[in-house]
């Protein structure tokens, strides 16, 4: 597996994230009532934008073509 760094730390975090809020709005469409499903909802977006930014913010630079 090797090192981790910001890249698959973002990776794996932003694909568990998109897993969470699936089997929340799965769970929510059962019609199973979660008190707090709004707040994981935000909570998940969060998470995947922050996700986001570490993926672009580490990915490497490639330089500008001559």
């Amino acid at each position: 597996m090797g090192d981790w760094d910001f890249t698959s730390v973002g990776l794996v975090l932003i694909g568990s994230s998109i897993t969470a809020a699936g089997t929340i709005m799965a769970a929510l469409l059962l019609g199973i009532t979660i008190n707090m499903a709004p707040y994981l909802l935000f909570t998940t977006a969060v998470l995947i934008v922050m996700s986001a930014i570490m993926i672009v913010v580490s990915t490497p630079k490639s330089p500008p073509p001559i």
